[in-house]
């Protein structure tokens, strides 16, 4: 039986309000930003800023596929996240694409020489992947789908990790309590539910870490998606949905999947929901930072759109051309993130020839090692099937580890017989 919210007292900072309210502040109030790690409390208000309305603004811009910059006053609230954003972290945000797209052809390559079993490229979402990535706190967590590479890079997980799972060596490759980035979810949504119940333990901890869960415009149709929606919005949870729209749910156009734009959605279950264009980096960034830093401040969840578009195929084992136009990728190529990026770096005189040949220096030297690592993994720890299943261990999982080396065991004996 689900507990009653009628008379229960927030249970996150004073910011936070009843179940079926916005959980949205006013403008102009205190607060902190992304990555100070600092909690404010803030007055209730039933005004909301442009920022927080979300349906009032079609798609955040803060740079054109031109390389400009947008100086838009409705824009005003996201664009103060990155308002004191140095050249340095700009170049960092683009060899951060530079290097995941690179890590992501060569893993692509790998598949077609037989080396992998699959692949799911992340191709034209960089920007989406990196600006969100960034956005994230050490003591932040996260919860990605199977194609979250850039997000991966940017928590720290040796990109030649994420192969083992995809070579069939692994479970997934890395601990997650190393880098908060939880292991890929094969299974459609259901990570929203695992995100949403980890953003509540978090409240109930009185931590201020942000969660952010990773889906696509596809699972925005799965029932998990909608079930975690409603918990973090009674429960006010901490946790922001980033739904990265490629358009494609394999081979199924968003056209088929729903008739409102899926930020919207958003609105029916009492929280803020915005669309970012998925291609500019420092407009995901921004957004990123800012559903983020309202989720630490107790105001419950925040959904974001990033409107972008899959270059690539939805696997290694699908053929795009089957069921989508030549002309619809080359319109979406002119939107290229990294070309964006470059564009306004070169424009604005913060790289040089210098800086972009030492990259692409990088980015070979990247693709070799990743090519070395992949030929040399060594076959699967039998055991290691038992590790990451409950958060702590459990006796369970001892016995069945027991009974499982118990069974490896008698083919041993057999042999010695």
């Amino acid at each position: 039986m689900t507990e009653s919210t009628a008379a229960r007292k927030p249970r996150r900072s004073a910011g936070s309000k009843a179940a079926g309210t916005t959980g949205t502040k006013a403008a102009g109030t205190t607060g902190s930003k992304a990555g100070t790690g600092k909690r404010t409390t803030r007055t209730t208000s039933t005004t909301r800023t442009a920022a927080e309305k979300g349906s009032d603004t079609e798609l955040v811009q803060l740079l054109t596929p031109e390389g400009e910059r947008v100086e838009d006053a409705a824009y005003a609230e996201y664009a103060s996240y990155v308002a004191d954003i140095t050249p340095d972290e700009l170049r960092g945000l683009y060899r951060d694409m530079v290097l995941t797209r690179r890590f992501d052809a060569e893993a692509t390559a790998l598949q077609r020489q037989g080396e992998l079993g699959l692949w799911a490229s992340l191709l034209g979402q960089e920007a989406a992947q990196i600006g969100s990535g960034r956005a994230t706190r050490e003591d932040d967590y996260v919860f990605p789908t199977y194609r979250e590479h850039g997000v991966a890079w940017c928590r720290g997980v040796d990109p030649t990790n994420l192969l083992g799972m995809f070579r069939g060596v692994n479970n997934g490759g890395w601990d997650p309590n190393s880098n908060n980035f939880h292991l890929y979810t094969i299974v459609i949504g259901s990570q929203a539910l695992h995100a949403t119940g980890y953003a509540m333990g978090v409240a109930k901890d009185g931590a201020d870490s942000g969660v952010i869960a990773y889906f696509g415009d596809g699972a925005s149709s799965q029932g998990d998606v909608s079930e975690a929606f409603n918990f973090a919005a009674v429960y006010n949870a901490p946790v922001v949905f980033f739904c990265q729209n490629n358009q494609w749910a394999i081979s199924e156009s968003n056209e088929k999947q729903t008739r409102v734009p899926l930020y919207q959605r958003a609105q029916g279950f009492g929280f803020p929901g915005v669309r970012v264009d998925g291609n500019d980096v420092l407009a995901s960034l921004a957004v990123t930072r800012w559903a983020l830093d309202r989720a630490r401040r107790g105001e419950g969840p925040a959904l974001i759109e990033a409107y972008t578009y899959r270059m690539g195929a939805h696997t290694t084992s699908d053929d795009p051309s089957r069921y989508r136009h030549d002309d619809e990728r080359a319109a979406w190529e002119a939107k290229d993130p990294i070309l964006r990026l470059r564009r306004f770096l070169e424009s604005a005189n913060h790289a040089d020839e210098g800086f972009f040949a030492e990259l692409e220096a990088e980015s070979e030297t990247l693709g070799k090692r990743v090519r070395e690592v992949v030929r040399a993994m060594p076959d699967p720890d039998r055991f290691a099937i038992f590790e990451n299943v409950y958060a702590d261990g459990h006796a369970l999982v001892d016995e069945e580890r027991a009974q499982f080396a118990a069974y490896q065991a008698s083919f041993a004996d057999a042999e010695g017989v």
